[in-house]
């Protein structure tokens, strides 16, 4: 059963390497992760050499993978008229919402976890001085 959708941040934090993201990566079941084609483009277009591409997309692939319908474009666009999202936000938490998934990010700004229950941060990043 999915329990966790992961946003492109988290991914991206562990693709440069970032051992907090890396460790949470590692944490999950990937038979209860899921990623969005958002997602997905989002983290591929970050690599160039085809090597690299191969591995990327066999960690990517092995989360379930949702895709964007009728039914989610209609609650995206909702949620952006609502909260004033950029709609690949508004796309990640229809996703979230329709699928009852928490959403995996760092996104604090858009996701403050204190308004939208189904947000979850994971972990935090040290604020440099």
């Amino acid at each position: 059963m999915l329990e966790i959708l992961l946003d492109s941040v988290i991914l991206i934090d562990h693709f440069n390497d970032n051992k907090k993201a890396t460790h949470f990566v590692s944490s999950l079941d990937p038979n209860n992760t899921a990623i969005s084609v958002i997602t997905r483009a989002e983290i591929l277009v970050g690599f160039d050499e085809a090597e690299d591409i191969e591995k990327v997309k066999s960690l990517l692939d092995q989360f379930t993978l949702l895709i964007i319908d009728k039914e989610i474009a209609d609650k995206a666009a909702e949620l952006r008229r609502t909260f004033g999202w950029k709609l690949p936000d508004a796309f990640q938490a229809a996703l979230a919402v329709n699928h009852k998934l928490r959403l995996a990010t760092r996104n604090t700004k858009d996701f403050n976890p204190q308004k939208h229950a189904f947000v979850e941060i994971p972990y935090r990043l040290a604020r440099s001085r």
